[in-house]
C-alpha cells in the first residue's frame, strides 16, 4: 500500500521525544506508553505515514540520552509502522535530544543537513500529540509552502487573566486574538536551520516553541487550522477519553466464497456436512475470515490478507481458527478485550439453525471468551443472485471491543 505521495510536498518529519515526563507522575515516559496497536510515539508517528500531501524524505526522531533502543522499540511497535516504513524505503534517524527542546530540535535539523535530505519544508511534531489528524499535518504542511511557516492553532474559549506575584488577577487578556498552538509546525526547511544556528550562538536567546525562533529572524507565523481533538499528553489522566480512561472500538468484516464439489463446508470451526463447500486458499472458513477481518479493523491493527496473503503458500489449506487465534493475539497486544460479536450469514442451504449453537460455542472457545458475547444467524438468498442459487455464500460480521488506558 502506498501511502505517501511521490507528487507531495518533500517533508522531513521531526518527532521530538526527548523530554524526561515528570509531570506524569508516574515514572513512565509518555511516548512509550500503549496506544492503539503500539505506543504514543507510533500512534503518533502513523498520521505522517497515512499524509496525502506529504512525501517523507525522512523521520528523525529525538530520544534522551541513553534511551535510543526503547524508542526504537516505541516506535516500531505497531506493525504498521514498521510495515509501511520497510515498505517505502523511509530513513528513520534517532538522535539524542539536548537539555531543551531548543537544542532537541537543532540536533534534529543538523542530522538532516548532515544527511543531505534536501527537504522542501520540515513538519515538527511533538510525539506526545498521538491524536493529530492527518487533515491538519496536511493544511500545515501546504500553508508552511505557501507562507515559509505555519503552525495549527485553535482559538481560545476560556477567559485567560494574568497574575502578580502573589497570586492575585492583575490584569485579562482579549482571548478573541488568542490561540492555543499545536504541532506539527511547518517550516522552509533551509531558513529554519538557519534561524536555529543564530538562535543558538545566543546565550540569552530561549524558546519552547520553534515558531519563537522563526519569528525571531523572518517575522510572523500563519496560524493553520488545528483541531481540539489533537491534544498533548501531559499528566497521567490525558491518554485516556475525558479521563474516564475507557476506548470502544467497532469493527466491520466481510467475506464471499464460491461453494464448490469436493470442499469441506466449515464455518465457524465446524464441519457441516453438504455436497458443496468453499473455495478458498484457506480451509476457506468465511465465517472466521470475516471475524478476523472485523476484529483487526476495529484494533487498527491490519487485515487478514495483510497477516495471511493468499499468495504466500504456507497458507495453503490453513486451518482458520489457528488464523483467527494470531489475529485475536495481535489484538489483544493493543489492550483490547472483546464485549461482543454478532455475525449474519447468507446461504441458502444446509440449514443453518442446527449448527448455530456448536458454532457460537467453538467462536467463543477460539477467542477465550464467555459464549454469550458471540451470536451467529443466517438468512437466505430467497432463490435471488449468486446466493439464492447456491452458489456462493457470504458473511458480515462487527464487533465491539473496548479497553482501559489508565491500566
Amino acid at each position: 500500500m502506498k501511502t505517501t505521495k511521490n507528487n507531495g510536498i518533500k517533508t522531513a518529519v521531526i518527532l521530538t521525544a526527548a523530554g524526561s515526563s515528570t509531570r506524569m507522575g508516574n515514572g513512565k515516559k509518555k511516548e512509550f506508553l500503549p496506544l492503539e496497536d503500539g505506543t504514543v510515539l507510533s500512534t503518533s508517528c502513523r498520521a505522517f505515514l497515512n499524509s496525502s500531501a506529504i512525501e517523507i524524505a525522512a523521520i528523525i526522531v529525538t530520544h534522551p540520552k541513553g534511551k535510543k533502543t526503547e524508542t526504537e522499540n516505541a516506535l516500531f511497535s505497531s506493525s504498521f509502522v514498521l510495515n509501511t516504513i520497510q515498505t517505502e524505503n523511509i530513513p528513520v534517524i534517532f538522535t539524542e535530544g539536548g537539555q531543551s527542546r531548543q537544542q532537541s530540535v537543532l540536533n534534529a535539523l543538523l542530522c538532516i543537513e548532515q544527511n543531505a535530505l534536501n527537504p522542501e519544508i520540515v513538519l515538527i511534531h511533538d510525539a506526545a500529540r498521538p491524536w493529530v489528524s492527518e487533515d491538519v499535518i496536511n493544511d500545515t504542511a501546504s500553508k508552511a509552502l505557501e507562507y515559509g511557516a505555519a503552525v495549527p492553532a485553535v482559538k481560545a474559549v476560556d477567559t485567560l487573566a494574568k497574575a502578580d506575584e502573589n497570586g492575585f488577577i492583575e490584569g485579562y487578556i482579549d482571548r478573541e486574538k488568542t490561540y492555543g498552538l499545536q504541532t506539527p509546525q511547518g517550516f522552509i526547511f533551509d531558513k529554519l536551520l538557519a534561524a536555529h544556528k543564530k538562535a543558538a550562538q545566543s546565550a540569552e536567546f530561549t524558546c519552547t516553541d520553534d515558531t519563537s525562533v522563526w519569528a525571531a529572524c523572518y517575522g510572523p507565523v500563519f496560524l493553520a487550522a488545528g483541531s481540539t481533538k489533537n491534544k498533548k499528553i501531559t499528566f497521567k489522566d490525558d491518554i485516556s477519553d475525558g479521563g474516564t480512561g475507557m476506548e470502544i472500538r467497532t469493527g466491520l468484516g466481510y467475506d464471499l466464497h464460491r461453494l464448490v464439489e469436493g470442499r469441506p463446508l466449515i464455518l465457524g470451526g465446524v464441519t457441516i456436512p453438504f455436497e458443496k463447500g468453499e473455495d478458498g486458499h484457506s480451509d476457506g472458513d468465511l465465517l472466521l475470515h470475516a471475524i478476523t477481518d472485523a476484529l483487526l479493523g476495529a484494533a487498527h491493527a491490519g487485515d487478514i490478507g495483510e497477516m495471511f496473503p493468499p499468495s504466500d503458500p504456507q497458507w495453503k489449506d490453513a486451518d482458520s481458527s489457528k488464523l483467527l487465534q494470531a489475529a485475536w493475539e495481535r489484538v489483544k497486544a493493543g489492550g483490547w478485550k472483546l464485549e461482543n460479536l454478532d455475525c449474519v450469514i447468507a446461504l441458502e442451504k444446509p440449514k443453518f439453525l442446527p449448527y448455530r449453537q456448536e458454532i457460537c460455542r467453538k467462536i467463543a472457545e477460539t477467542l477465550g471468551c464467555p459464549s454469550d458475547r458471540v451470536f451467529v444467524k443466517a438468512k437466505t438468498g430467497e432463490k435471488l443472485g449468486e446466493i439464492g442459487r447456491g452458489e456462493a455464500a457470504a458473511c458480515w460480521a462487527t464487533c465491539l471491543l473496548s479497553r482501559n488506558n489508565q491500566e
